[in-house]
């Protein structure tokens, strides 16, 4: 064993406990910061990715939307345009089956949910096939509008026209119907010269005037007739006789009846005289009334043409003495 003077070489201990503390934290900072930007790149990526998304569904939706709108439109004008012309309806039924399928696909598409822009693009397409068949509905319509208003027009004119040519008929009618009337009453007959001859009629076969009411087989009534406007043909005249007790002698021998006047209604005729007229002519007639039993008094005679009085006369017949 060496002994010396001098003193040992002792090495200093190193702090290695410290140096591998700050390591350690070293490398977990670095842990850290990684774990950290690794995170912030992720949450940026996947915002990235959301928004993108976001941007897609808003564009998608817009773009539905869109077709959505169009389509709406163009029921819209649809409606609008078969609901005003009824005569389009016709119409609408020979071209429903090609309106129908556009509809039917246009729906289709748009009630999914997930629907492709090529199925929206197709429904554009579709809807702008539709928007062209009602155009031409829409120019139907201007043109029907069109017809129906000069119909209107022409029927306003038509109706305005027949108003007039009726009440022209109409009083026409009421002038013919006048005229008529006045024919009618024009043409019943004058009688002149009337006579109410008392008859006794001998065994002889001669007859004699006389007043004597016991000794008349008949009274002759004679009279003239005449009118210018009466046509020519058969006319009757119609004899009243009312003896001295009112009453009217009737007797079915002399064709007795009854008639309607046309301001005294009816009355009862002794004798119906028929003769044929010559227009423009007199013609004198002569009419027997024969009774069983003249009474004394007053015999009123009245003769009836076409509803008139055309003339009346009075016969007196007296009571006869002890030798008359």
């Amino acid at each position: 064993m060496t002994n010396t003077n001098y003193p040992s070489a002792t090495p200093n201990p190193q702090p290695r406990s410290n140096n591998n503390k700050s390591i350690v934290i070293g490398v977990l900072a670095a842990a850290l910061l990684g774990t950290w930007g690794y995170w912030l790149y992720k949450n940026n990526q996947s915002s990235q990715q959301i928004t993108s998304h976001e941007a897609k569904e808003t564009a998608y939706m817009s773009a539905r939307d869109s077709v959505q709108l169009l389509y709406n439109d163009a029921l819209s004008r649809l409606d609008s345009i078969t609901g005003n012309n009824n005569n389009l309806q016709g119409q609408l039924s020979d071209r429903n089956s090609e309106i129908s399928k556009l509809k039917s696909e246009i729906n289709s598409i748009l009630k999914k949910k997930n629907a492709t822009q090529a199925e929206l693009a197709r429904a554009k397409s579709l809807i702008n096939e539709l928007n062209s068949k009602i155009e031409t509905l829409e120019a139907d319509n201007a043109r029907l509008t069109g017809e129906n208003q000069q119909l209107t027009s022409a029927n306003t004119q038509l109706t305005t026209e027949k108003t007039t040519l009726e009440q022209n008929l109409q009083t026409t009618t009421a002038e013919k119907d006048e005229l008529a009337s006045t024919v009618d009453v024009a043409s019943t007959f004058s009688a002149s010269n009337f006579k109410i001859t008392p008859i006794n009629e001998k065994r002889s076969g001669k007859e004699k005037t006389t007043t004597t009411a016991k000794r008349v087989d008949k009274l002759v009534v004679t009279f003239d007739v005449e009118n210018r406007i009466a046509k020519s043909g058969p006319a009757d005249m119609y004899v009243i006789v009312t003896a001295p007790d009112g009453h009217v002698i009737s007797d079915a021998s002399m064709n007795s009846g009854s008639f309607t006047t046309r301001n005294e209604g009816d009355k009862t005729f002794t004798s119906k005289v028929s003769t044929e007229y010559e227009q423009g002519t007199r013609k004198a007639l002569s009419v027997p009334i024969r009774q069983a039993d003249f009474q004394t008094g007053d015999y009123k005679i009245e003769v009836y043409h076409n509803g008139f009085k055309i003339g009346e006369g009075v016969r007196s017949l007296k009571k006869g003495g002890l030798f008359s």
